[in-house]
């Protein structure tokens, strides 16, 4: 039997230590896993962090197809996750992280229970460009859908770019994202209902949203 504040422990421990841990393997289901997450971020608001978001993971068909899921998993976002833009950042902090370019939206009203997407669009007050931090606390940057979960979502830090209007079109938006000056990666954005993005909830939406997780 799985001990949920027992992984929530090693899993809040290697992110703060930077040491990598072991899988937890398929025992765990995919709602205990959510509540190691759950657990694992109660031990930051304990220490002070302040939940500011979520984002979402496996957006992408392919990305599912390889996971062997049918839907997208979610993380939390708190303060400490933010790096300003242009900031400078320790690599020791981490274990093995990676950088993604993402669409971050800012939420201007509260959303809770079941939405649809004309609803959750109207909901959003401005977009912006970002990068995600994400890494895995596993040994080699392996697990599975169970594991990445309880790591919330592999959640590490995020970079917001300047706001933009919220009617701006992001259905097939070109990114591209440069190192020392190169080009390093580009993208382009699904329609608006698979966007890959990062949510950016104001805290009383948050708290709206998410009370009962």
């Amino acid at each position: 039997m799985m001990d949920v504040e027992v992984l929530a422990r090693t899993v809040d421990d290697a992110a703060s230590s930077a040491r990598a841990i072991v899988q937890f393997g398929e025992a765990l289901s995919e709602a205990d896993a959510y509540a190691v997450q759950a657990a694992s971020i109660a031990r930051r608001i304990a220490r002070g962090e302040r939940r500011i978001g979520m984002k979402m993971g496996f957006t992408s068909r392919a990305k599912m197809v390889q996971m062997g899921v049918q839907d997208m998993i979610w993380g939390r976002l708190t303060d400490r996750m933010l790096v300003e833009e242009g900031a400078a950042i320790r690599l020791d902090r981490y274990i093995h992280p990676r950088v993604e370019p993402e669409l971050a939206f800012l939420i201007g009203k509260p959303l809770s229970g079941v939405v649809t997407h004309f609803e959750a669009r109207a909901a959003i007050a401005a977009i912006a460009p970002a990068m995600e931090i994400i890494d895995s606390r596993f040994q080699n940057f392996k697990f599975s859908l169970s594991d990445v979960i309880a790591d919330n979502a592999s959640s590490a830090g995020v970079v917001i770019g300047s706001w933009s209007a919220r009617d701006l079109d992001v259905s097939n938006l070109g990114m591209l994202m440069s190192f020392d000056g190169s080009p390093s990666r580009s993208a382009r954005a699904p329609p608006f209902w698979a966007i890959h993005c990062e949510l950016w909830w104001p805290p009383l939406a948050w708290q709206a949203r998410l009370a009962r997780a």
